[in-house]
């Protein structure tokens, strides 16, 4: 598994020698590798919408569709929810990337009763010019599939919808959170969507089809599976998510860094 020393993220001091001999060299701290950077995370649900179902049962306009305006998301067996399951990973990922020195928005902390809605939510990627956003979910399939995916953005033209500008990169990000999260969970890609592959495209999600920024989704596995569901509800398995999530943000936004600036 890597980690941020091996993606050369860890915090460094730059030495400057002194001009005047015998005297103590200057300790400077390099700049942390993500300042500057901008990160919206996307915990998917939220404890209260069971209590709310006509506010979260609103239909709300997704550039191609009109939909509900969230839902309550799904859970384990044992009544490990979705919306505290991504809520918790949520705050592990903000804690590693603003360690390194990033600006992280959280769609809600806790601090609401229900919702957002997916409108509001790709309006906070959308109004923090997020270099990235990436929503944390758990899927509900049947039992019997396993694994985690990735959900890209479809190109979809469409009322106030317009994700062409975001698709390319949107998928760079994708690809960089599966190679990170596959390696630091060991989970494997989901069986039973995908065709394998562990991604997905799609063009009925708001939080893609509204956005203005890179941003993916993360099922990061069956909560009715049995072997994922016991996974999902050990702290353990939600830190090394955690770990791998924040690798693969940063290992996208290097990469961003390096591609040639666009001609004017």
């Amino acid at each position: 598994m890597r980690t941020w020393t091996a993606l050369g993220l860890a915090v460094g001091l730059s030495l400057t020698a002194s001009a005047a001999p015998g005297r103590a060299a200057d300790v400077r701290p390099l700049p942390l590798p993500l300042a500057g950077r901008t990160i919206v995370l996307d915990p998917g649900h939220n404890p209260g919408n069971a209590a709310h179902p006509a506010e979260i049962g609103a239909l709300v306009d997704v550039g191609n569709a009109r939909k509900p305006c969230n839902t309550t998301g799904t859970a384990t067996a044992r009544g490990y929810t979705e919306a505290a399951f991504t809520l918790d990973l949520a705050r592990r990922v903000r804690a590693l990337l603003v360690a390194q020195g990033a600006r992280v928005v959280l769609t809600h902390d806790g601090d609401r009763p229900w919702g957002p809605c997916v409108t509001e939510r790709a309006a906070i990627g959308n109004a923090a010019r997020a270099d990235a956003v990436v929503a944390l979910h758990g899927d509900g399939a049947a039992p019997d599939g396993y694994g985690f995916h990735v959900i890209l953005p479809a190109v979809v033209v469409a009322g106030s919808a317009d994700t062409r500008p975001i698709v390319a990169p949107s998928r760079r990000l994708g690809l960089a959170v599966r190679a990170d999260f596959a390696a630091a969970t060991g989970e494997p890609y989901a069986t039973y969507l995908g065709g394998g592959t562990g991604l997905m495209v799609r063009a009925d999600l708001g939080g893609l089809n509204l956005s203005t920024v890179p941003a993916v989704f993360i099922e990061c596995g069956n909560m009715h599976n049995r072997a994922d569901a016991a996974r999902m509800s050990a702290a353990g398995w939600r830190e090394a998510a955690a770990h791998g999530l924040a690798l693969g943000i940063a290992a996208y936004l290097a990469s961003k860094s390096s591609l040639p600036t666009p001609e004017p």
